[in-house]
């Protein structure tokens, strides 16, 4: 997204009056563990000893304006206050001072590139000075992590209304009961959410940030903006008009100071990296160590995975089902990784050789030429999980996600680099406000790849500076999925069900998902095959006391955590276990028959099944819940037992929740409002976890 002005920055500090912070809340699917506590480039303030210094303590990143008429002197909130506690306030800045705009992010920047460009883009300016100023010029990318305890790339929310880990110590903060309702009288703030709609509690966090900080007396300069996802033209439909209206709100009283000039048009900015190629191939090879083993100080994580030999690779649908998906096992022997019911695994995937073929061709790229990459400016850190130096081949493959669908800065930035007019022209108008729709039409419907764009556009993909590549093209992001296994059935192994992502769109070529189409692929019986691989805290726990029942629904291969759960809890003897499952036929993906009747017979499970497409009138989960509302009632309400739910989010968790509220009515006789309240009180008691994903 192009800011309303790219300003080239010539004195070495300038600031707005109006403090403005547009914070970013997300809601996607988690994808990559937490960042460090304060995200990169971001010292802590040294804490005194208790007693001998007021909150807050003089730092410059507190944001102070002069009080409006008939408030009294407050400092805001520092982002990093988490655990300061609330005492009495030193004066505040004098009248007509000068102040920054800052940009807080908590959430993925991986999940929604173009807003967090388009957002941050806004604040931030091409030619990279001062992290604190207005018009600071950094690269075009998702924006540091400011002062949030612990902002920087983090795990996103699993769409229940929950805030990004990387926010929580902030969250926690801003909630307390003790703050005053002047606290933020001094601040003027813009709320950014990013979310899906698809999700029951769409940009929630975003919309409760907003009133509480309104609430604390702040002063908001716009309504707070909801990106979604789901809009046909991405979040871009929102934020477009959003962004012009903060603009106007920011620089229409306070213009721009004199010393920050523009950009000529048509100019890329300058590209975050180098690659400085080298003449001979390295004499050893650190691509190989990369990876090689864990860590020995602690267990495998993002930056040092292990890699995991596959045992096996079997598919577990009929021949005749429509969907290939596959149980795999991996052996985790001496790796350091473990886990318990409810937790997840993260897997790096590659492209395929045909597409990285592909990619060097149309770019003129050698893949055997090796390269070491070098920042444009001091401090600015390297990718962590590239190995320097490193060939072509290793980066097409392991680190750019050429399959993924472009947005539009992808477009912006290539337009800049084309030397072709006819193709530049295009690109333009694809990277346009006006041509959202003709974008939409050409890549977004169709799910059209970076790859395949860059082959639309010849003359311009081979034009392409070797520079540019990090900034044009994301680097691919480790998949999540849940584990189907527990440690205590099958010691030093580790099991997922992956569903094989393909389907058609108008394009020839069928487009197929990344990481369960490279899984797919491998086969341990031709040989060794390792993945790399860690593991991390999922969105569901299972109760620790003994004999408290539990229900869970898992519909398709939303069934995989409450397998793991289910084999953990039999192995320590607890029996009131209760399986909602539902599939489409009973020969084609009724995943673990076999296991859950064993169990059955043995009486450690009830388990309750729906056959979609068995007979004339479709029968799912919810269904069956209410025809045993009974049961469910009983348990839930006089054994205290947990409620589970996991799978799609699109209507299945909706149509649960109103099953549930309809058993509340019928067998507890509770009304429409009380069992709505009874509902909610599970959810706020964790007693209702739900694992959903669009």
């Amino acid at each position: 997204m192009v800011p309303p002005a790219r300003l080239r920055r010539h004195s070495p500090r300038a600031s707005l009056a109006p403090a403005a912070v547009a914070a970013a809340a997300s809601e996607r699917q988690k994808l990559t563990p937490p960042a460090p506590a304060l995200g990169p480039g971001t010292q802590p303030i040294p804490r005194p000893p208790p007693g001998t210094q007021h909150w807050p303590p003089a730092d410059d990143r507190l944001v102070r304006t002069p009080c409006p008429a008939g408030r009294g002197p407050r400092a805001s909130l520092p982002a990093d206050a988490g655990s300061r506690k609330s005492e009495p306030i030193p004066g505040a800045r004098a009248s007509g001072s000068s102040l920054p705009v800052q940009f807080l992010n908590a959430g993925d920047p991986g999940a929604h590139p173009d807003a967090e460009h388009a957002a941050s883009g806004a604040l931030r300016q091409p030619d990279r000075h001062s992290r604190r100023c207005v018009g600071e010029a950094e690269p075009r990318g998702p924006a540091q992590g400011g002062w949030l305890p612990g902002a920087g790339p983090g795990l996103l929310p699993r769409g229940q209304g929950e805030p990004p880990d990387n926010m929580k110590s902030f969250w926690r903060f801003i909630f307390r009961r003790n703050l005053p309702s002047t606290s933020l009288c001094q601040m003027d703030f813009a709320v950014l959410g990013l979310g899906d709609s698809s999700y029951a509690k769409f940009n929630f966090v975003a919309k409760k940030l907003h009133r509480r900080l309104l609430q604390l007396g702040g002063s908001a300069l716009l309504p707070v903006c909801l990106g979604d996802d789901q809009h046909e033209l991405g979040p871009d439909a929102t934020i477009d008009p959003w962004l012009h209206d903060l603009w106007e709100k920011v620089l229409g009283p306070h213009p721009l100071p004199l010393d920050l000039g523009l950009s000529p048009p048509g100019i890329p900015w300058p590209s975050k990296f180098t690659l400085k190629f080298l003449q001979e191939v390295p004499s050893t090879c650190s691509e190989e160590l990369c990876v090689a083993g864990t860590d020995p100080q602690g267990p495998p994580s993002e930056l040092q995975p292990f890699l995991a030999p596959m045992v096996t690779n079997q598919r577990v649908t009929g021949p005749s089902h429509f969907q290939d998906v596959r149980l795999i096992e991996f052996d985790i022997t001496g790796s350091g990784v473990s886990f318990v019911a409810g937790d997840v695994v993260l897997i790096q995937p590659e492209n395929t050789a045909s597409h990285v073929q592909q990619f060097c061709q149309a770019l003129g790229l050698d893949p055997d030429q090796h390269f070491t990459l070098q920042p444009r400016e001091p401090g600015v850190p390297c990718p962590t999980r590239l190995p320097q130096p490193c060939s072509i081949q290793r980066l097409v493959s392991q680190y750019l996600d050429i399959t993924s669908v472009p947005r539009r800065s992808f477009f912006e930035l290539l337009a800049y680099l084309s030397c072709h007019e006819l193709e530049r022209e295009k690109l333009l108008e694809f990277s346009s406000a006006q041509g959202q729709e003709e974008l939409c039409e050409y890549c977004i419907r169709p799910r059209r790849t970076v790859l395949e764009v860059l082959c639309d556009f010849p003359h311009t993909a081979g034009a392409i500076p070797p520079d540019y590549l990090l900034d044009l093209i994301p680097l691919i992001r480790p998949r999540a999925f849940s584990i189907a296994s527990s440690l205590l059935a099958h010691p030093s192994r580790l099991q997922i069900l992956v569903a094989v992502v393909q389907y058609q769109t108008r394009l020839k070529e069928p487009r197929r998902g990344l990481c369960s189409n490279w899984l797919a692929s491998l086969d341990p019986g031709q040989g060794p095959v390792w993945v790399p691989l860690w593991v991390r805290s999922g969105g569901l726990t299972f109760p620790k006391t003994p004999d408290t029942p539990v229900i869970m629904v898992g519909p398709g291969t939303g069934v995989a955590p409450f397998r793991a759960a289910i084999q953990e809890r039999v192995a320590q003897g607890e029996t009131g276990n209760v399986l909602f499952f539902g599939c489409r036929q009973r020969d084609q993906d009724f995943y673990w028959e076999a296991e859950w009747k064993e169990l059955q017979t043995r009486g450690c499970l009830t388990l309750v099944t729906a056959f979609s497409r068995e007979q004339e009138q479709k029968v799912y989960v919810q269904h069956r819940l209410r025809e045993l509302g009974p049961l469910v009632w009983g348990l839930l309400d006089l054994r205290g037992a947990h409620f589970y739910l996991a799978g799609n989010a699109k209507y299945m968790p909706a149509d649960v929740s109103d099953a549930l509220t309809s058993i509340f009515q019928e067998e507890g006789g509770l009304s429409g409002p009380t069992a709505a309240a009874y509902l909610a009180r599970l959810q706020r008691t964790l007693r209702f976890q739900t694992e959903t994903w669009a």
